[in-house]
C-alpha cells in the first residue's frame, strides 16, 4: 500500500466486512479493512445461528460448535410447533476473526481499535483514529460495514435505520438437543425469545422494539427461571450481551457517491427473524466485485450493484416488515394474544407467506 491510500476502504469486520475485504484484496485491489473493537468479533452481539450454505465459512478451527436439525416455535396459547431448520451454531467471533484472517492471507492491511471519524466522500477522503493517533487515508471505493447505526451513513447525513433492542445470556445447557427452541407472545412485542444450543450451553436471548417497552430483563429472567425450573439449563449465566438489529427493510440508499452499504449497514437483517450473516456476506461479496469493475472502469458497477441487493432481497424484507407491521397494529388489542396473527408474523408457518391482509 502507498502510503495512506488504498483502492478500497472497508469499515467493520464483521461477516460484511470481512468478506468484502477478502474478495477485493483476492481480486487484486489495495484493500484497507479497519474495525473500532480491540479484537475483531468481541463481545459477540449474534445468537451464533448460520445457515448451511455458509458451511465454507464455519471451517477454520473453533468456529463450528455444532449442528442444528430442526426448529420449534412456541405459540402465545402454548402450542409447539416442529418444523426442519437446518444449519450451523458458531462462535461468532472465531468466525469474524477467520473473515479477517482469510482478508489478511489475501493481501489486505487489517487494523483494529481504529474508528472513522471524518469523511469527505468527494474527496475520497476518510479521517482515521487508531492506536497511533489520526491520520488521512484516501481511498478509491468505500464499503460501509459498520452496523445497524452506521457512522458512515451518519457523516454522510443519511437517515438512521429502524431497529429493535436485543439482550442475550449464554446459560448452561443441561439437556444437549439439536434444535432451536422460538417464542412468540405478545410479553415481546416487536420481536420474539429463542434458545440456540451449543452443546454444553445456549444463547438465551430475546429482541423487542424499543418503542413498546425499554424494560428487557424482566421476560429474559423470567424465561430463564421457566428453562431452570424445566430442567433444562442451569441458573448461572456465563456471559451477558446484546445489540441492536435493523428491522425496517432496505436502507433507502444503498450506495452514496463512491460509498457502499452492506450487512447490517444496509439494512440487509431480516425485520422478522434478525438472521443477517449470510445477507452481510454475500452483500460484502458482492460490494467487492462491484468495486473492482467501478475501478476497472465499469461506470455503472456501483449503481448495479444496488440494483443486484434490492433484486436478490427486497421481496424478502418487504415482506417481513409487512408482517411485523400487521402484528404491530394488534398490540392494543386482544387478539395479540392469540395465536393466528403470530402464526402470519413468523417463517415457520405458511401463513407467513401468503398474500398481505387488506385493510
Amino acid at each position: 500500500m502507498n502510503g495512506r491510500e488504498c483502492d478500497v476502504l472497508v469499515i467493520g469486520l464483521g461477516p460484511g466486512g470481512g468478506s468484502a475485504a477478502a474478495a477485493a484484496a483476492a481480486a487484486g485491489l489495495r484493500v484497507l479493512a479497519i474495525d473500532r473493537k480491540r479484537e475483531i468479533g468481541v463481545p459477540v452481539q449474534c445468537a451464533e445461528f448460520i445457515p448451511l450454505p455458509l458451511s465454507r465459512h464455519a471451517m477454520a478451527p473453533g468456529v463450528l460448535a455444532q449442528r442444528i436439525s430442526g426448529m420449534t416455535s412456541v405459540l402465545p396459547s402454548g402450542t409447539a410447533v416442529d418444523t426442519p431448520f437446518s444449519g450451523l451454531m458458531v462462535d461468532r467471533a472465531a468466525f469474524d476473526r477467520a473473515l479477517a484472517g482469510s482478508a489478511e492471507a489475501a493481501g489486505a492491511v487489517v487494523e483494529a481499535a481504529t474508528s472513522l471519524v471524518g469523511l469527505d466522500d468527494d474527496a475520497g477522503a476518510a479521517r482515521l483514529r487508531g492506536p497511533a493517533g489520526e491520520s488521512v487515508l484516501h481511498y478509491r471505493v468505500l464499503i460501509a460495514a459498520d452496523g445497524p447505526h452506521s457512522t458512515v451513513a451518519r457523516l454522510l447525513g443519511l437517515a438512521p435505520l429502524q431497529t429493535v433492542n436485543t439482550r442475550q445470556y449464554t446459560v448452561p445447557l443441561l439437556q444437549p438437543f439439536a434444535d432451536t427452541d422460538i417464542w412468540l407472545s405478545p410479553d415481546y412485542p416487536g420481536g420474539y425469545a429463542w434458545l440456540f444450543p451449543k452443546g454444553d450451553r445456549a444463547n438465551l436471548g430475546l429482541g423487542m422494539d424499543p418503542r413498546a417497552s425499554a424494560d428487557m430483563k424482566t421476560p429474559i429472567d423470567r424465561l430463564h427461571r421457566q428453562l431452570v425450573a424445566e430442567g433444562r439449563t442451569g441458573a448461572d449465566i456465563l456471559a451477558r450481551t446484546g445489540g441492536a438489529i435493523p428491522v425496517g427493510g432496505l436502507r433507502d440508499v444503498l450506495v452514496s457517491g463512491r460509498v457502499l452499504f452492506v450487512g447490517d449497514a444496509a439494512g440487509l437483517t431480516h425485520p422478522v427473524t434478525g438472521a443477517g450473516i449470510s445477507a452481510a456476506v454475500a452483500s460484502g461479496e458482492a460490494a467487492a466485485a462491484a468495486a473492482h469493475a467501478w475501478i476497472g472502469g465499469d461506470p455503472a458497477a456501483l449503481a448495479v450493484y444496488a440494483e443486484d441487493m434490492t433484486d436478490q432481497f427486497g421481496e424478502s424484507l418487504q415482506r417481513a416488515v409487512v408482517r411485523r407491521a400487521e402484528l404491530a397494529r394488534l398490540r392494543s388489542t386482544g387478539a395479540v394474544a392469540e395465536d393466528a396473527p403470530h402464526r402470519r408474523s413468523w417463517i415457520a408457518f405458511d401463513e407467513y407467506y401468503r398474500p398481505a391482509l387488506t385493510a
